[in-house]
């Protein structure tokens, strides 16, 4: 006998109907639980309710995908296993890279995932119990749909079709239409985040979120670009060098010694230490500690030049502070979120380490974690980093703060011997000066007081009240990080003042983080606001160091791009155009221009930038995108013609 639809007896037909909307509306919320680690009251009031439409539109995918699926085979438990993939896996991804890099899953993620496994496993990180709950729940609701499915009257091909055929016009409609056009999100209230991709995810969710970053994949040609725009601008600024103008710091080394006088081959050390900042500074803010834990930084800080760099980051990303102090890009000029390692450092580029080869110098990059990484295994050589060690390379090096890291993170004890080694076996193999570049991991996020054994954490003596315990042991293990990182700092500059040949050491941190899961190290002294917004919570500590020269000079706050022009320009080191740009851009326009807040000359800060800020902000971008993605016109201005022929012409 026929199975007629009128067979089907109401209530089941009536679940089967509300099933799709429903199981979907669940696994959003799984997706969500999964990607936080948890999901309280306060989550719904604070991020999900009050951005409501950005979760409706990840609903509306979910239940479309769901009807899709269904539609093309008739087996509703596929359908909700596929909806449930689509939200979970993505989810866990989420979690792990928060934990990891303090950044959420993106879509150029994506190119680097049997790394992001290698370094999960590396760091110590479990399945959570969001995640098994998860999974039982799925499991049960492959199991409903299952029986609550069975027997269902089988559809004619020409109506599965049809039915196939518009449930996955309408997912395209909305991923094309809506989540991929930016003018369309933000009209229904998803704004782009300028500053923390992180904080997006929380606002929009991790579906919403990660969809609409899919536009930030395309870089837009400047208008007005081309080789006679590019010339003007290298015209007026080779021109300027030609009329006496005041120097940009009038005690530096620089400017006080005849240019033919001038040390012009230096060795030269980059030192990016891991969320580094002068965590003595607290105690203006009524924290004690039980150490100096600066005591090296404050002492050096009277025969060098100091101040702070304008970093790009907050709580992650340190790959984006290191492109801007190696090339004198600014990220603010890509697309938000985006990892020009990962994304734009696909070819030879201009950049210091390019540059000082051109000059004679031989390079080389130590950074004592898995080369790929931040996919710095690609990236450093078309940075003009001809040999990389990296943590596979590295033996006998002491490792610390295993509470997260189950094998440990290397010492900064240990990174400056692989500095100073490396330094070594460069100068016996050849006479030509050295350019190298470090990159630490001791005190990487996140921080908890069992990362050291009691006797050897730094303490807190005294804080501010309202600071729970588990902030000041988090506070005690960040001390302790940056007291090494002072150590270190200590013992290479103790060694380079003792070589034959004249050194340049420039240290500095990558960024800030929360310590602990919260703000209350920084609100709750008065030391800056709850947001990872504050441009105080950008300016991490800088110190330019040499073995020649014993003038201290006040640096101010300047761009992590412009760390490497301005070492150039107070050292007195022949400096290619680009650079003499940014360091004419840093005298006449502003000390940053970075996600969205501009640091005026006189150290105030602004979120709009006034028309002469604008034009050379509009310049600096003519000149980077010519350099990163353009003809290279710049390139044989600078005497660097060869690399220019490996440039892909747009």
């Amino acid at each position: 006998m026929k199975h007629r639809a009128s067979d089907t007896p109401v209530p089941l037909h009536t679940l089967r109907l509300v099933f799709p909307p429903v199981v979907t509306l669940l696994i959003l919320v799984l997706t969500e639980w999964i990607a936080r680690g948890s999901l309280t009251a306060d989550t719904f009031t604070q991020y999900i309710f009050p951005h409501g439409e950005a979760y409706l539109l990840a609903w509306g995918l979910l239940f479309l995908v769901w009807l899709t699926v269904d539609w093309l085979t008739r087996f509703a438990p596929l359908a909700t296993l596929i909806a449930a993939i689509l939200g979970c896996v993505p989810a866990a991804v989420n979690f792990y890279t928060l934990q990891l890099r303090g950044e959420p899953f993106l879509p150029w993620d994506l190119t680097q995932v049997s790394e992001a496994a290698g370094v999960a496993s590396a760091a110590g990180i479990h399945i959570q119990t969001s995640m098994v709950v998860s999974i039982v729940l799925v499991l049960l609701l492959l199991a409903a749909s299952f029986f609550l499915y069975r027997g269902r009257k089988k559809a004619g091909w020409k109506f599965r079709i049809l039915g196939f055929a518009a449930s996955a016009a309408a997912t395209c409609a909305l991923i094309f239409g809506v989540f991929l056009q930016p003018t369309v999100t933000q009209t229904i209230g998803i704004v782009p985040d300028a500053w923390m991709q992180d904080r997006y995810y929380r606002y929009y969710g991790v579906i919403t979120s990660f969809l609409t970053n899919l536009t930030n994949l395309e870089i837009s040609k400047p208008e007005g670009y081309s080789e006679e725009a590019v010339d003007q601008i290298l015209d007026d600024t080779a021109a300027a060098e030609k009329y006496t103008t005041s120097p940009l710091y009038p005690d530096s080394y620089g400017a006080t010694t005849p240019a033919d006088e001038t040390e012009q081959q230096p060795t030269i050390i980059y030192v990016m230490d891991e969320s580094y900042w002068d965590v003595s500074e607290l105690e203006q803010y009524g924290f004690a500690f039980d150490t100096d834990v600066s005591a090296n930084l404050h002492a050096l800080q009277q025969t060098s030049a100091y101040g702070r760099a304008y970093s790009p980051s907050f709580g992650g990303g340190t790959c984006d502070v290191e492109f801007e102090a190696l090339t004198g890009y600014s990220v603010s000029y890509l697309p938000n979120g985006s990892k020009p390692y990962q994304q734009h450092v696909t070819k030879p580029l201009f950049s210091l380490p390019n540059y000082l080869k051109t000059q004679g110098y031989q390079t080389a990059a130590v950074h004592c974690f898995w080369a790929k990484y931040w996919s710095r295994d690609t990236a450093y050589p078309n940075l003009g980093l001809d040999t990389f060690v990296s943590l596979e390379k590295m033996t006998h090096v002491n490792k610390v703060r295993r509470h997260y890291w189950t094998t440990g993170l290397v010492t900064d004890d240990s990174m400056a011997d692989q500095i100073i080694q490396q330094y070594e076996k460069m100068k016996s193999s050849s006479d030509a000066p050295v350019f190298l570049h470090a990159v630490t991991m001791q005190n990487h996020t996140n921080y908890n007081k069992d990362n050291y054994p009691d006797d050897q954490r730094v303490k807190v003596l005294n804080a501010p009240s309202g600071i729970s315990r588990s902030t000041l042991g988090a506070l005690e293990d960040f001390a302790t990080g940056i007291r090494d990182a002072d150590a270190m700092l200590g013992k290479l500059t103790e060694y380079f003042s003792q070589v034959d040949e004249p050194v340049i050491l420039v240290f500095w941190g990558d960024h800030y983080n929360p310590i602990d899961s919260n703000y209350d190290v920084f609100t709750k002294s008065g030391y800056a606001s709850g947001s990872s917004a504050d441009p105080k919570l950008h300016q991490t500590t800088l110190l330019m160091w040499s073995n020649y020269t014993d003038k201290p000079v006040d640096l101010g706050t300047i761009a992590a791009y412009d760390i490497s022009p301005v070492m150039m320009n107070i050292y007195g080191l022949k400096s290619p155009l680009y650079f003499q740009y940014l360091t004419r851009q840093l005298q006449a326009a502003y000390r940053s221009n970075t996600r969205g807040t501009i640091l005026n000359r006189d150290g105030t800060t602004t979120q709009t930038p006034s028309p002469l800020q604008q034009t050379w902000s509009t310049n600096h971008w003519l000149l980077q995108y010519d350099l990163m993605f353009g003809k290279g016109y710049a390139l044989s201005r600078m005497g660097m013609g060869d690399l220019g022929s490996s440039q892909n012409s747009k």
